[in-house]
């Protein structure tokens, strides 16, 4: 130690004496104070010895040199000898100390730990003093590492005083390197590997068990956390890392099976957690990476044999282990956490920049949860941000959607004795019939898929299932559930207690709500019968001062119900873009109630009868508080249920959209015909200060004397066909002659567009535009509720096409827009040379880049080890040339697609620097 007062980023730096000679190495400092610590270079020297001796042997090129190092896997403290005289040490063992020691010499080597199964074990225990090493008095470290690594699996003799009584104890030195694990298991993104002791003396574990070092997304799914000790998978126990291959190589994708571990804060109980096995191509198949030190590097192979289940592309969904071994589900239970949409980070995931995820803000675990997004922290969203309108007096006229079952006719005599699974018999009746309906969404988004600008990677939310067959059901849930396509989903219903997976089928791209499937044979021929539809009630709609039934599931998947009275049926929600642009909702009208269950609790609205009328959906916002800070927040409102059972009419007689494999089956999907424009509404008294006549504003009034609004273009959709022909500030006042007062005004003269197919799709808008009236021909847009489905990992950077939000920001770059980098990797060269997100790669070494196939087609020409030189533009139109070199062995060139043919994300590996090298993207 010296007080030499050195800064951050001088470590490793020489320390030198008077003549120039190299005497230590910086190793470190207190920020607090001018100390710093410098490292010896004894051991140091020995290493270079080695290195350079077998140098001199090399022909041609260079090999692995193994540096001998031993240990007794034990830690040594100095310590006074005062100190060492309350220990028990006896006098005259301190004055032969002190006469054979160097002058200076103010204590000895105690013994501090000793890690389990070691050497030491069961012969050494904390507070043993060290007197003698092969008859040798030793007093310092530099002493006893030298000679345990000359006695690599040789016996030593140490001569110890416990207490005051002498002990001789002889131990074989065992060999440091021996339990150094150099090579690591991963899969799913979790990286796992034999422990080492460094973390078994951390831990006090057997060096060697099977541990997590990260648990990727797969246990993390499970709940499994970092620095697990796994003990039991499949119902075999796991004893090293050869154990837990061998049982994941007879496995299939989807399978569930259970898993035993411990944790070092926990150690004497073990936990029991359900780990279901990757149903989709999120990462790459098991590899194992091997240390190589002859090149200094990692290489990969896979994990599994050819014939294993989990390299085949069939996923099953069927719980396997789970009959052959009994289970204990009460930490399963445990995990049934608030019913909240929950806000998880971790170190491991994809980085993003300061606008989404900050590195030092990244939570301790897998389970932690960002406090402000949870509980009592949650604030409502100020009413600023909710534009008020009064209710429309009109009908609407949608037809009522069949169903193969209707709710209306509650099972309730069901041959099942299952508790909780039949409403109390004081609940309302809308409760009793709505129960039936309700499930309970538990959304997770692999780190290697967060598209679109997700801002979560889990996800909690109750849903209504709206359709349910013998071939499918579906599920109606908000957009803050289920956010993105790339997802894997669990529900849990609240009829039966069974959960099974479900599958996103459907976004709706402007409205704030999502369609997921699921099989129903999965539920069993019980379940089947008790399970049910919920009846929907597009029409008339619902009036201010209306009285609904508010229903939703609690935690423990009991119904929660209350009366509330509708206060503005028709309020229209205005959202700003986040920081990094993700899902918000646009050109919507929703239903706000007197009273609820506050800002996290999801449901749907009755009426006395338990037929639907809205859907009680959670809206993801970000509150702003000068400056550059901002906070993440949701709130809830009504989605009425006239768009959702429209789509679902479709979906049951046969759509005109690109079919979609559901259970097995390939159904046509809708295709949505939307004017791609924000929109916001504006008082008529406002209007009528801008200009406009008196006759436009009785004829607004008696469209809708409720209202008394016209509807403003706050924006067009960059690359939408509008875009060139309406301008921000332009008043709709009517569509084919008919005046417009409400978003669903433009919705139906979208959807009149698809019967007839003379007009090319193109509305003739009547604008009001800087006091005059002109008439344009407005084309719309055609958009499918797949979402996103596609993406490219390149050097680390996670790109897509871009986004509905994105392009609401009115801005795409002209060289080019088909390639926007939506997330980054850590430790990547994406990371290395800033190519970071919230932007566009427009060109690659001069070759522009238009779209995702132009890019593919320009990096497969790049060779390993190459700078690139990388044109960008930013969300604010600011250019950007960057250079980056590219490594395929550790990153190699992927995408990961969706397959509409068999439903299952597919992972493909575009280019790499050999078969066996892919990439850890966690």
């Amino acid at each position: 130690m010296a007080a030499s007062g050195t800064k951050g980023g001088s470590s490793g730096s020489p320390v030198i004496d008077w003549q120039g000679r190299a005497v230590a190495l910086n190793a470190g400092s207190k920020s607090s104070s001018a100390s710093a610590f410098f490292l010896p270079l004894e051991r140091v020297v020995r290493a270079l010895k080695f290195l350079q001796f077998r140098r001199d042997s090399f022909k041609n090129k260079w090999e692995a040199v193994t540096i001998p190092r031993g240990t007794l896997q034990m830690t040594f403290l100095h310590k006074g000898f005062d100190e060492t005289r309350r220990l028990g040490l006896q006098s005259g063992t301190e004055q032969l100390v002190r006469h054979a020691s160097p002058l200076g010499e103010t204590g000895m080597l105690v013994v501090d730990s000793v890690v389990p199964g070691g050497p030491a074990h069961n012969h050494l225990e904390p507070g043993d003093v060290l007197v003698r090493l092969n008859g040798e008095v030793t007093t310092q470290f530099l002493k006893i590492e030298t000679l345990l690594d000359d006695s690599v699996n040789q016996e030593v003799e140490l001569q110890i005083e416990r207490g005051g009584t002498p002990l001789t104890l002889n131990l074989t030195v065992q060999d440091l390197h021996s339990i150094t694990p150099d090579y690591f298991l991963e899969i799913s993104g979790a990286v796992i590997h034999p422990l080492s002791y460094q973390q078994a003396r951390n831990f006090r574990f057997h060096c060697g068990l099977v541990y997590v070092a990260e648990p990727g997304y797969m246990l993390f799914r499970a709940g499994v956390p970092r620095h697990a000790i796994i003990k039991k998978f499949a119902g075999d126990e796991v004893s090293r890392l050869g154990d837990l291959i061998s049982i994941l190589s007879k496995l299939s994708r989807g399978a569930r099976v259970p898993l035993e571990y411990l944790s070092y804060m926990d150690r004497h109980r073990r936990k029991s957690v359900l780990v279901t096995i990757d149903a989709h191509e999120w990462y790459t198949p098991p590899q194992i990476y091997t240390r190589d030190d002859s090149s200094g590097l990692w290489r990969a192979k896979s994990a599994l044999p050819l014939e294993s289940p989990l390299l085949s592309a069939t996923v099953n969904h069927v719980e396997e282990g789970l009959a052959n071994h009994k289970v204990s589900f009460d930490a399963v239970e445990d995990r049934l956490v608030e019913h909240i949409h929950q806000d998880i980070n971790q170190d491991i995931t994809d980085g993003v920049t300061s606008m989404e995820t900050s590195c030092d803000q990244a939570a301790d675990g897998p389970h932690s949860q960002d406090e402000s997004d949870g509980g009592t922290k949650k604030h409502r969203v100020e009413e600023d941000l909710i534009e008020v309108n009064v209710v429309a007096d009109c009908s609407l006229n949608e037809p009522r959607e069949e169903r193969l079952q209707n709710s209306s006719t509650l099972q309730e005599d069901a041959s099942i004795d299952i508790q909780g699974a039949a409403p109390a018999a004081n609940a309302l009746v809308a409760e009793r019939v709505i129960e039936p309906t309700l499930v309970m969404l538990e959304v997770h988004v692999p780190s290697s898929c967060m598209l679109d600008g997700v801002h979560s990677q889990h996800f909690f939310g109750t849903g209504v299932i709206i359709y349910h067959s013998q071939t499918m059901g579906l599920v109606v849930v908000d957009k803050n559930t289920v956010a993105i396509s790339a997802s894997d989903v669990t529900i849990s219903f609240a009829a039966f207690p069974i959960e099974i997976p479900g599958e996103v089928v459907f976004l709706h791209p402007i409205h704030n709500y999502a369609l997921v499937a699921y099989d129903p044979s999965a539920l069993g021929a019980v379940g089947a019968s008790v399970v049910c539809a919920a009846q929907l009630l597009p029409e008339p709609a619902l009036r201010r001062g209306d009285s609904v039934y508010l229903v939703g599931l609690s935690r423990s998947l009991q119904a929660t119900s209350r009366k509330s009275v509708v206060t503005n049926p028709c309020a229209a929600v205005n959202i700003g873009s986040a920081d990094s642009p993700r899902y918000r909702a646009i050109n919507m009208e929703v239903i706000e109630l007197d009273t609820d269950f506050g800002s996290t609790f999801s449901g749907a609205l009755t009426d006395e009868h338990g037929r639907v009328r809205a859907i009680w959906g959670s809206f993801s916002t970000q509150l702003k508080y000068g400056g550059s800070s901002s906070e993440d927040h949701q709130f809830v409102r009504g989605i009425p249920i006239y768009t959702i059972s429209q789509i679902l009419g479709k979906i049951i007689s046969g759509a005109n959209g690109p079919p979609l494999l559901i259970n097995g089956v390939k159904r046509p999907m809708p295709l949505v015909r939307i004017l791609e424009v924000e929109l916001y509404p504006t008082l008529l008294s406002k209007a009528r200060s801008f200009g406009l006549s008196n006759c436009w504003i009785e004829a607004l009034i008696k469209k809708d004397p409720v209202r008394r609004q016209v509807l403003r273009i706050k924006g067009c959709l960059a690359g939408s066909k509008a875009e060139n022909l309406l301008e921000q500030g332009d008043m709709v006042l009517a569509i084919n002659k008919e005046p417009i007062t409400c978003f669903r005004d433009i919705e139906d003269a979208c959807q009149a567009l698809d019967e007839c197919d003379d007009n090319e799709g193109r509305l003739n808008m009547t604008i009001f535009r800087q006091g005059r009236e002109v008439e344009v021909v407005v084309g719309t847009d055609v958009r499918n509720g797949n979402g996103t489905t596609r993406l490219i990992n390149w050097c680390g950077s996670i790109v897509q096409d871009p986004h509905s939000a994105v392009r609401a920001l009115g801005f795409l770059p002209k060289e080019g827009h088909g390639v926007y980098a939506v997330r980054w990797c850590h430790g990547s060269p994406a990371h290395r040379y800033g190519l970071y997100a919230l932007q566009w790669i427009v060109e690659v070494n001069g070759k522009p880049t238009p779209d995702l196939d132009a890019f593919l087609n320009v990096t497969k020409e790049l060779e390993h080890g190459q700078f690139v030189r990388v044109r960008t533009v930013y969300l604010n139109g600011k250019p950007r040339v960057l250079t980056l070199k590219q490594d395929l062995h550790y990153w190699p060139t992927w995408e990961v697609r969706f397959d509409l043919d068999t439903a299952i994300w597919r992972r493909q590996t575009i280019k790499a620097l050999d078969t066996g090298s892919l990439s850890n993207t966690s």
